[in-house]
């Protein structure tokens, strides 16, 4: 696989798939659904292996290559697998002969990509947040062995927890490696894919924890107890629909700003208030493009919590009505151009006006924009702005790794409460 390849944010991984379910190819979806130790990626990092190679990645380039091979063998015989790559220290060195040492087992999820997870993808292009359950076991695991090349994988039929014979009652009772199902937090149910109603999976004990990853957009393992006394082992994967950024500007300085920030998986918005200038000529890149008039954003934008914002129109007429409007919405970041001689000027200008704004409102407001990173190029500033929203979109305060306390990434573990 190339470097841009493997490069590529989440958010097109995501849009790869889409993609690829219309067209007539035989793609396969590599997941990562469990780590022991450290590794690159957490659970629930994607990637698309077909017939060109790669795209997306889960490791930091160890494994891509072995990956191919064993999705080939997924694509040939159309069912699921589950391989397992042991990268801790030594074992690592002499399976792979690598010497990557990245103290980590990852245990992956391999699907022949088809209809059943169109709901995914559909559901992230919609901006809504979705949880996929895939089965990974019933009444024990299905990995049976070492195939000696470092990798476990199943039974070699695809299915998990039963004696072979498809006698089942309820085709929709979760029996199988790859078995699926969906959360929507906002109907807070599970369906299947083509819709319906998942009345033969455990939704009540599976609900809870679906609704918090799909939150999160985290995954973890969860062992429930099946309607027909089984023990299940499923793959929550949250999938939370993207953060938007909005930029609010027209000038050359705002074009690095939408490139890292698509980059950095945000889904970008292009302001602009003359409508002079080209928008999506001139930020290609840029998710949507909106030309309207600073007096009616209301109209135009429809700003939540999950909307971060940055203002750098360098017209402090336009500057402040964006800010005012920004600073009465949800939105947790706005990030203001210029010094903070220049925000209190404002200040002044909406007392002045009467307007006055809670320290709430207040507390979203970040100006002079960005992290203190010394730079002052156009894409070091970029950096440091894009830094920012992210540090405020992932609930993180900016400092070094080095005086962080425990893991880099937080865990995840969800709890699942007992079927009744």
């Amino acid at each position: 696989m190339t470097e841009s390849n493997w490069s590529v944010p989440e958010t097109e991984v995501v849009q790869r798939v889409h993609d690829h379910l219309d067209s007539d190819g035989t793609g396969v979806l590599a997941t990562i659904v469990d780590v022991e130790g450290s590794a690159y990626r957490r659970p629930g990092a994607k990637m698309l292996l077909d017939d060109e190679g790669g795209v997306g990645s889960i490791t930091a380039g160890c494994i891509e290559d072995d990956l191919l091979a064993a999705a080939e063998s997924v694509r040939e015989t159309g069912r699921p697998d589950r391989v397992t790559y042991d990268l801790m220290g030594d074992d690592a060195d002499d399976v792979w002969g690598l010497g990557v040492g990245c103290n980590g087992v990852i245990d992956i999820l391999l699907e022949p990509l088809d209809e059943t997870y169109r709901p995914a993808v559909e559901a992230f292009d919609a901006g809504r947040d979705v949880a996929v359950l895939t089965v990974l076991s019933a009444d024990g695991d299905e990995r049976i062995g070492d195939d000696g090349n470092g990798r476990v994988g199943d039974d070699g039929n695809g299915r998990v927890g039963d004696d072979g014979d498809d006698d089942s009652e309820n085709s929709d009772v979760p029996e199988r490696l790859g078995d699926r199902a969906y959360y929507y937090p906002d109907e807070r149910g599970l369906r299947l894919s083509d819709g319906s109603s998942a009345d033969a999976w455990p939704a009540e004990a599976l609900s809870g924890p679906a609704a918090d990853l799909a939150e999160r957009g985290s995954a973890d393992v969860v062992t429930v107890e099946g309607p027909d006394g089984r023990t299940l082992t499923v793959f929550v994967d949250g999938i939370a629909a993207p953060d938007d950024l909005v930029v609010f500007g027209t000038g050359h300085d705002v074009g690095p700003v939408v490139e890292l920030a698509e980059r950095t998986d945000f889904r970008v918005t292009v302001v602009g208030f003359r409508g002079a200038v080209d928008l999506e000529s001139r930020f290609p890149e840029a998710h949507r493009t909106v030309t309207t008039s600073p007096g009616t954003l209301d109209d135009a934008l429809d700003v939540d919590d999950r909307t971060h914002a940055v203002v750098m129109t360098h017209n402090f007429v336009d500057d402040r009505l964006a800010v005012e409007t920004l600073l009465r919405s949800d939105a947790p970041y706005v990030g203001l151009m210029g010094p903070r001689e220049r925000f209190d000027e404002m200040l002044e200008a909406f007392d002045d006006e009467g307007t006055t704004f809670s320290e709430a409102e207040l507390a979203s407001l970040y100006t002079p924009v960005g992290l203190d990173l010394g730079g002052g190029s156009p894409y070091q500033i970029a950096h440091s702005i894009v830094g920012e929203a992210l540090a405020v979109s992932n609930d993180r305060t900016p400092g070094h790794l080095r005086q962080r306390d425990g893991t880099i990434h937080d865990r995840v573990d969800v709890d699942a409460p007992p079927s009744p």
